[in-house]
């Protein structure tokens, strides 16, 4: 469950980034005092995280034995599109800090990678163990895609020429369903943005002047392209039964994927001398601009939306 993580990530996320930003060492200055500082950090953040996950979200849900559970049709794999965001995200912070502890480039590609499957595996061995949801191979593919985007680029290209971002548009429900929308991905902007799947857009950003060297484009210009869904009130059907016994049949309402293209700003490119705003940008890069885009849906023609 992709938004479970993503709150005590983001607090973690910007710490270590605001330490490792501007304040690395090369290969041949190991670091040992860092290298057990972010050592224990890492098993720290691990344990606090397994122990709140547990008090916040499982607490409440019945536990059984483990089990496994195939949720791969749900949410027009929207929430597998969260599960690449959140473990690319989590090994390129994750990189960072290793990265302040001297260890050469290759090794902190690798380290912060197995820190992004190891974060996401707490949260998928305890859905494994919740009669609520169950572990998912589809979940932990979606992990591995994410991990391995960001370690092969980094050992191989040294560089992010492609990144995993999250974009949010707020959906404007029907009166007659915003009882529903707040049953299912919260009442506060915070949860909605962690949970609509209606209203998300999770993109692949090409940093252009990566790609073609030499080219004269500038060196923060990105092209990206998005995937969404639309028309979801349920992970697998529009239609339910309510605590009170009432059914629900929305199933007219067609449930359709979206695919975007649009210019993107890739904010770690942008030159500048301040630490703090090297870690405002490295944090920031996670989410995408909104900005023009042609949008192509199921049943729908080309159109130009803001996204």
């Amino acid at each position: 469950m992709v938004k479970r993580s993503v709150i005590l990530f983001c607090l973690q996320s910007f710490i270590l980034t605001a330490f490792a930003q501007g304040d690395t060492l090369d290969s041949s200055s190991f670091n040992s005092k860092r290298f057990f500082i972010a050592a224990g950090a890492n098993v720290a953040f691990y344990t606090v995280s397994y122990i709140a996950l547990n008090k916040a979200w499982y607490a409440d849900y019945e536990k059984t034995k483990f089990h496994f559970f195939n949720d791969m049709p749900e949410w027009n794999q929207m929430d597998k599109a969260g599960h690449v965001w959140t473990t690319y995200q989590v090994s390129r912070f994750s990189k960072e800090m290793w990265k302040w502890t001297g260890l050469k480039n290759s090794t902190t590609a690798i380290l912060g990678g197995v820190s992004g499957m190891v974060y996401q595996s707490i949260i998928e061995i305890q859905d494994g163990f919740s009669a609520e949801w169950g572990f998912s191979w589809g979940d932990v593919g979606a992990n591995i895609i994410g991990a391995g985007l960001f370690v092969l680029q980094d050992i191989y290209g040294k560089d992010q020429k492609v990144t995993v971002k999250l974009g949010y548009w707020p959906k404007k429900y029907p009166d007659e369903l915003v009882g529903r929308r707040d049953e299912l991905f919260g009442t506060s902007f915070a949860e909605r943005i962690l949970k609509d799947y209606n209203s998300q857009t999770y993109w692949i950003s090409a940093n252009i002047a990566s790609l073609f060297p030499g080219s004269k484009f500038p060196p923060w210009l990105n092209i990206a392209f998005g995937y969404g869904a639309d028309g979801m009130y349920g992970g697998r059907t529009n239609s339910w039964t309510d605590k009170e016994g009432i059914y629900y049949d929305y199933t007219s309402i067609r449930r359709e994927r979206e695919f975007y293209l649009s210019p993107d700003v890739d904010l770690t490119k942008i030159r500048t001398r301040s630490k703090v705003l090297k870690t405002v940008f490295f944090v920031l890069n996670m989410v995408k601009i909104p900005a023009p885009a042609l949008e192509v849906s199921t049943g729908n023609p080309v159109r130009l939306v803001i996204r």
